[in-house]
């Protein structure tokens, strides 16, 4: 374009064009660009820009640290801590943070990707203006799309957010799950599992489809592989019947048709499904067998959601009755399962549903997003109960926006 500084041999390239370009490269050979091809790709156009020290940094499973992807040209080292530090800040807040150095400017931009976000991207540049920034948001956009697509194909990103040694149920657990957050401007939801590296009976599943936001929670009996196939079959019929578009009385049915069929009748999965028009706020739920969820309003629990008694799916209950509410502009409801209260202490004492409520009431008014909200409250209230997970603990958010 005339009129634009054009660098010199070894300077950075700043320009529009050289922007639209490095856009388009990525884009271009994203098709059948090797897994192992991304991280040279992604440090040779920021190279280009005048971008140096690159790191990507991708959440545990555990939500405790972001953990350096390995790659030809970026730059590894420890994990660092999700809270307390600045990578941190940028990945809970989902936006740019910007630390003043010596040598320049340290950069930390979100991988946000389809509402979901995957991690950080850092990168050390020697200034940086608006046109900078608008352009290095839209090339971590385009990064975290590949690392999402490019996951379905690597065991590499995987490998690099497990810290632990996972058991096989968890593994199988954590291959049913949807993305743990979804960020659009109607709602927001935000999930974590405990113990990450030996869930088994836990899982959660929702999806958008057009203004009605599903979501599920369930909690498969027993422990091990057992739970996790239970789990599975609960999921995967879920699934199937909230795709042939019926209500939730007849989810419920399927569900619990299938459980009973495939395990027998001494086997069973505590569940809750939900409905939210996200253009009304109406909500719609049924609960077979879970704790009743939590009404948090003005960041405190203002009540719980009763509904009418349901059997656990496999029981073969009757047609259970579909419980409503209108939710107001910014209402949150917490789901969460009972291995999150029932957990004993040292006195045989039961964590219960009060200290949970409390420690709501206080994350609440602490935290931002439900993304921060969720992983903090799980990670204070496994420290108040001792450290202990003997159950699988599960929390799931959903914000109307």
């Amino acid at each position: 374009m005339s009129g634009e500084r054009q660098p010199g041999a070894g300077e950075p390239d700043r320009s529009e064009g050289f922007r639209d370009d490095a856009l388009g490269r990525l884009l271009d050979l994203a098709h059948e660009l090797s897994p192992r091809l991304l991280a040279p790709l992604v440090v040779g156009e920021l190279d280009r820009f005048g971008g140096r020290d690159v790191s990507i940094l991708l959440q545990d499973y555990g939500q405790l640290v972001l953990v350096p992807l390995p790659g030809r040209g970026l730059v590894t080292g420890e994990p660092e801590p999700i809270g307390g530090s600045d990578a941190g800040a940028a990945f809970l807040r989902g936006a740019l943070v910007e630390v003043p150095q010596a040598d320049g400017v340290r950069m930390y931009l979100p991988l946000l990707g389809g509402g979901d976000e995957v991690g950080v991207m850092a990168l050390t540049v020697d200034a940086v203006d608006d046109d900078d920034r608008r352009f290095l948001r839209r090339f971590a956009s385009v990064v975290a799309a590949l690392l999402i697509i490019k996951s379905s194909y690597t065991d590499r990103i995987f490998q690099t957010r497990r810290l632990e040694p996972m058991s096989v149920a968890a593994e199988i657990q954590w291959s049913l799950l949807p993305p743990l957050t979804m960020t659009v401007p109607q709602v927001a939801v935000a999930g974590i599992l405990e113990p990450a590296y030996q869930v088994a009976g836990d899982s959660i599943d929702y999806a958008l489809n057009d203004d009605i936001l599903h979501v599920a929670t369930i909690d498969a009996m027993g422990h091990g592989l057992d739970a996790a196939t239970m789990a599975t079959v609960a999921i995967g019929a879920y699934r199937h019947a909230r795709r042939a578009d019926i209500g939730l009385a007849e989810i419920y049915a399927f569900m619990d048709r299938a459980i009973a069929e495939q395990f027998g009748p001494d086997h069973f999965v505590t569940a809750q499904m939900m409905r939210l028009n996200t253009a009304t706020g109406h909500l719609q739920w049924v609960n077979a067998g879970h704790p009743e969820p939590l009404l948090i309003r003005d960041h405190a629990v203002v009540e719980r959601l009763a509904s009418e008694t349901t059997l656990p799916v496999g029981f073969g209950g009757e047609d259970p009755v579909i419980s409503e509410r209108v939710l107001r502009h910014g209402d949150r409801v917490l789901c969460f399962t009972d291995g999150l209260v029932e957990e004993r202490g040292a006195g045989g004492e039961q964590f219960g549903e009060e200290q949970l409520i409390d420690w709501v009431d206080r994350v609440e008014r602490s935290e931002v997003g439900v993304r921060a909200v969720v992983r903090a409250l799980s990670h204070v209230l496994k420290k108040q109960r001792g450290g202990r997970t003997s159950d699988d603990a599960t929390l799931f958010l959903v914000e109307w926006r």
